[in-house]
């Protein structure tokens, strides 16, 4: 990547801190791209990757959602606090504060894309595109779809974490090394995982705060509060061309993304056929590639 500039802040939130970077200049004349990272409860660290697109002249936005990475941790909080609302409003406060409420586009990787869904069918004043990478729009769906590529895993690992889970030990050694072996198939396929996405899994594991109550252990036992979350249903909103992203061999399948592809009004899917949830590691060029092509299209 040639050289572009690199700022980082903080956005005051209420009583809290977002940190933020910007890589390119935000004055370019090209629209820039906010990237929101998924979890709940991930860091901007696994896809740093999509800084690529800087090079182009569109600046790129990442930040770190409030109880992770570099902004305010608040592992005291509970359920009742971190909810789909809080973290639209974070979004809304970043757009605010960079003074970029004119124009921008979005793109969420996994929850990030629920997020950044929830945030588009309210016709935000300023989005110009929105890019959904590797996103359930149901997880009902999602765990029925992770079930069913779990019965797939070698029998005695499916035994393991059905041990663990009925037991409730899932934060046990044996119990992370089985669910490595699902992450391997539909998380990355890429062994070992890239440092940066290492970065966010070692995070998680220092503060599981806002994961564990949204989402649970992990990717397919979702007993968190978001278990029930859906915006099926609610998409017809969404006013903006819109792209999607997933992997061929991705836990968010074809039946988990399908709800976007038939709701949306202007859309189009693109499929990774040699990456399960993070093209943008696993087949990085060809993402960024389809990414760009899509926002000098869209949202030049």
């Amino acid at each position: 990547m040639k050289d572009v500039s690199i700022v980082e802040g903080f956005a005051p939130y209420g009583d809290y801190q977002t940190w933020y970077r910007i890589t390119g200049d935000l004055t370019s004349g090209k629209v820039p791209m906010i990237v929101a990272h998924g979890g709940p409860g991930c860091t901007h660290d696994y896809v740093d990757s999509f800084k690529d697109i800087a090079a182009t002249g569109r600046a790129v936005i990442h930040y770190d959602q409030v109880g992770n990475g570099k902004s305010t941790h608040l592992p005291e909080k509970g359920g009742d606090f971190w909810t789909v609302d809080f973290f639209k409003a974070e979004l809304h406060n970043l757009i605010d504060h960079l003074g970029i409420r004119g124009g921008y586009c979005l793109l969420g990787q996994s929850w990030g894309g629920m997020l950044g869904a929830e945030f588009s069918v309210d016709q935000p004043e300023g989005l110009k595109a929105l890019v959904i990478a590797n996103s359930p729009a149901s997880l009902k769906t999602w765990v029925a779809e992770a079930n069913r590529l779990r019965e797939a895993l070698p029998a005695e690992v499916q035994a393991t974490l059905l041990k663990h889970e009925e037991a409730g030990t899932t934060d046990s050694a044996e119990y992370v090394e089985a669910s490595d072996v699902f992450n391997q198939r539909h998380v990355c396929r890429i062994v070992p995982m890239p440092p940066e996405v290492q970065r966010t899994f070692d995070a998680i594991a220092a503060d599981p705060t806002v994961y564990h109550t949204m989402n649970g252990p992990n990717e397919f036992h979702v007993i968190g509060t978001m278990k029930d979350w859906t915006i099926e249903g609610r998409l017809s909103t969404i006013n903006v061309p819109t792209l999607l992203i997933s992997g061929r061999f991705d836990e968010a399948t074809e039946a988990c993304v399908q709800p976007y592809a038939d709701e949306i009004p202007d859309v189009r899917w693109h499929i990774f056929e040699h990456s399960s949830h993070m093209p943008h590691v696993e087949e990085r060029e060809a993402c960024m590639a389809v990414v760009q092509a899509f926002l000098d299209t869209k949202a030049a």
